[in-house]
């Protein structure tokens, strides 16, 4: 399937483009469920444990689950992303509130892409791209930063130019922040990665 799936987690609320709204099926993730309201957004699925917020009394499918369990409920919805063999999702909301769940957001977008999709995260002022050999090309965005991370042990082959520090063929690790704030020089940025999970984080000043 090429189509795309919206998971809209419960951290920190962030409205989101309206082509990422207009996804071909969205799951609201436990309290996500509020911030889809908010959105103007009706979920075609809510999952959670709902130990954040009630469960919603609604017509559109509800997944219950226990709230002793190894998944987030970000993650319980990633798995439902990819068994319905989505492999183009967003995930929004995804920062802030908690820095254990900002974190958990993050290594879900990792196991997504593990798992053959590329991923995009949005929470406020914040925006990231997480995939794995391939490339994205970013339009400036005035005030913001662009910082490269590796969720994998390494990233190899990272190539980045229109931007203020370009390089050839460089690695990245994930125990040295050698990516962090970098600026675009005009134009389009220009990222690519031969080989582990990267990501692309682009924020506010």
């Amino acid at each position: 399937m090429n189509g795309s799936c919206l998971l809209i987690s419960g951290g920190e609320y962030a409205d989101i483009p309206e082509d990422i709204k207009n996804a071909d099926f969205v799951i609201a993730c436990d309290r996500g469920w509020q911030h889809a309201v908010r959105m103007g957004i009706r979920p075609d699925l809510i999952m959670g444990d709902f130990d954040s917020a009630p469960a919603p009394d609604t017509d559109i499918p509800v997944m219950h689950f226990p709230s002793h369990k190894d998944d987030t409920d970000t993650m319980i919805a990633a798995r439902e992303a990819l068994s319905r063999g989505y492999k183009n999702v967003a995930v929004c909301c995804a920062f802030g509130a908690r820095l254990d769940h900002t974190i958990a957001n993050i290594q879900t977008a990792a196991f997504l892409v593990s798992n053959g999709a590329e991923v995009r995260l949005y929470g406020k002022d914040t925006e990231a791209y997480v995939f794995t050999k391939g490339s994205v090309i970013l339009p400036v965005k005035p005030g913001y930063s662009l910082s490269l991370f590796s969720l994998s042990d390494k990233c190899e082959g990272i190539y980045i130019k229109g931007t203020e520090y370009e390089c050839d063929d460089v690695t990245l690790s994930n125990t040295y922040p050698l990516g962090v704030s970098n600026e675009w020089a005009s134009g389009e940025a220009h990222i690519s990665v031969g080989s582990g999970i990267l990501m692309v984080l682009c924020s506010a000043l």
